[in-house]
């Protein structure tokens, strides 16, 4: 980080042999190239006798976003923007282009900015090269403990420059790209006949630049999906990390709810049904607290059934129907302790008979509404997982591997 306490450096110039334009030069001893922006002539600068190592085209001229001398604070060092460059890559055909601003602190050295359709990278060069391995049947690296996979080769073409560069810049120069990704990092190599450079992205965003370098109005909008672009997330992480701590509240009010409810049976008997001839069971006890009884009908026939849960103490009724094929169940809530028998007045067809059977339980678990709770648990999540699964198939469908 810049402090106080440092000297101040001041850049120095040279004059451009072809114009005589005064080009800046703020990367001191550091630059090996430059390019005069009056008439897009790169020039040596490593030697005294400046000389012309390329001249281009000037409908080749490319505005960049963030101004040539430039200055901003990036991980809270000031850096000045030196050079710039565009470098593309021809895939099925077509061309796709990038920026890339050349960063620079007298005390700290270089790093880069980079964009691509609106999508921004802070990138450091890597003193260290990766380890390879393989991932999912895939080539990858693994550096710093990180496994990244790999995503594209390209031949990237430098297509225009502008500013000074530590290395002898030339358009239409051409290296191999690599890149291997673990969003929100990238790492990427560049290979050419002499030598092979790696660096580490880290994706940032646009309103983040914007602000590092008090640029005016707002940074142009991110279209599609990026490489190593963070998947978005909800506020409070995974949805599933929030479902599976609900999951374990419901699970617990599952089990107590089946813990706590008795589920006993009181009675169980076989009785004759007819069109018309009402049946009384024998009396049972429901005891313990106020709380369901659940009902059991099973018979060898359909038929419609009135039926009473007359309590012997009150003679108070609990009256209910029901149509019933071979078998059904009626949960009665809220019926107070005390000793009952049932009343029930078949509707069958006339002649007909059948056995049948009863049985009544107290104070049945109801999870009806906790199994009911379960999918809309479950909604949420899936949504994040299937939000999560299209990006990354817009993602990888700017890959090697898209299918």
């Amino acid at each position: 980080m810049v402090t106080g306490s440092q000297p101040v450096v001041h850049a120095r110039a040279l004059t451009c042999p072809n114009c005589g334009g005064n080009v800046e030069l703020r990367g001191f001893a550091h630059t090996r190239s430059a390019v005069c922006i009056q008439c897009l002539s790169i020039l040596d600068a490593s030697t005294p006798e400046v000389t012309i190592l390329q001249r281009f085209d000037e409908r080749t001229r490319v505005q960049p976003l963030i101004p040539l001398g430039k200055r901003g604070k990036i991980r809270n060092t000031l850096y000045e923007v030196i050079g710039f460059q565009v470098r593309t890559v021809t895939i099925d055909g077509t061309d796709y282009s990038w920026h890339e601003y050349l960063l620079f602190n007298p005390y700290e050295g270089f790093r880069y900015l980079t964009v691509y359709n609106g999508h921004w990278n802070d990138v450091r060069t890597l003193p260290e090269v990766p380890l390879f391995t393989t991932a999912g049947g895939r080539k990858a690296v693994v550096h710093r403990g990180i496994t990244f996979r790999h995503f594209q080769t390209a031949l990237a073409t430098t297509t225009f420059v502008m500013g000074e560069f530590p290395w002898q810049v030339r358009t239409g120069e051409q290296v191999q790209t690599e890149d291997f990704i673990a969003p929100p990092l990238m790492l990427s190599a560049e290979t050419t006949e002499d030598e092979v450079t790696w660096s580490r992205s880290e994706y940032i965003e646009g309103a983040a630049v914007w602000q590092a370098f008090q640029l005016p109005g707002a940074p142009p909008p991110a279209q599609g999906v990026f490489a190593n672009q963070p998947a978005p997330q909800t506020s409070g992480g995974s949805l599933w990390g929030v479902f599976f701590k609900f999951f374990l509240i419901w699970l617990a009010l599952l089990a107590g709810l089946r813990f706590l409810s008795q589920n006993k049976q009181v009675y169980d008997s076989a009785l004759q049904l007819a069109n018309g001839q009402q049946v009384i069971t024998g009396t049972f006890d429901l005891p313990g607290r106020t709380s369901n009884a659940a009902i059991e009908i099973r018979t060898e026939g359909s038929g419609y059934y009135h039926l009473g849960l007359v309590n012997q103490g009150t003679g108070r009724a609990i009256e209910f129907a029901r149509n019933v094929g071979a078998q059904d169940t009626v949960i009665v809530p809220n019926v107070a302790a005390g000793r009952y028998y049932l009343r029930i007045d078949p509707e069958i067809d006339a002649g007909r008979k059948f056995m049948g059977r009863i049985s009544v339980r107290r104070d049945v678990p109801q999870t009806f509404w906790i199994w009911l709770a379960l999918p809309f648990l479950l909604i949420p999540p899936v949504l994040e997982s299937m939000r999560g699964g299209n990006f990354e198939a817009r993602r990888w469908q700017e890959s090697d591997y898209a299918q």
